[in-house]
């Protein structure tokens, strides 16, 4: 499988071309997964379902499963931060790419996505894992950069890169332990 970050500020636009690649990929033959941070507390069932009953009983994991989708949930003891690593490891091994929104701080070779209009500061200045910039203002980049610079508004294009550029992208878990 292959592995790319997305890295940047709330509201530059990451989950946006995340969106977009998924089926830029998929219409060029890939299967996409993605793995997404959050930083809150989320539920994907909901009261009265039997599942949200089994996890309130107590279950520790809960595999549900039907012949379109299978979903599994777990509930931590306490509270537990995963790496991103451990996270992409629970993942079908027969991905072509997984997209990684939300672990900015990660190890993993990130595409930074950045807006000027958003005010934030840039991060591939100080990050050596970002090895592009997605953006949709390059002219006003704070500094000059040999990175690839993408157009943050066409994710076909990013979707092309990515797959032209894709073995540089290969996960090795063994790289991370």
């Amino acid at each position: 499988m292959k592995v790319i970050g997305f890295a940047g500020f709330s509201g530059a636009g990451k989950t946006t071309l995340v969106e977009g690649l998924i089926p830029a990929l998929r219409l060029m033959g890939l299967r996409v997964s993605v793995v997404k941070h959050a930083h809150h507390r989320f539920d994907i069932d909901h009261p009265g379902k039997d599942t949200f009953r089994h996890r309130e009983a107590g279950a520790f994991e809960i595999v549900v499963a039907s012949d379109k989708r299978l979903a599994l949930l777990r509930e931590f003891e306490k509270s537990v931060q995963l790496s991103v690593h451990q996270l992409i490891a629970e993942l079908y091994d027969g991905v072509d790419w997984v997209l990684v929104e939300g672990f900015k701080d990660s190890d993993l070779q990130k595409l930074e996505v950045w807006r000027e209009s958003s005010q934030k500061p840039a991060r591939y200045m100080d990050d050596d894992f970002i090895v592009a910039i997605a953006t949709d203002s390059p002219d006003k980049l704070p500094l000059p950069t040999l990175r690839p610079v993408l157009d943050l508004n066409n994710a076909t294009e990013v979707a092309e890169w990515l797959v032209a550029s894709g073995d540089r992208f290969d996960y090795q878990p063994d790289n991370y332990a």
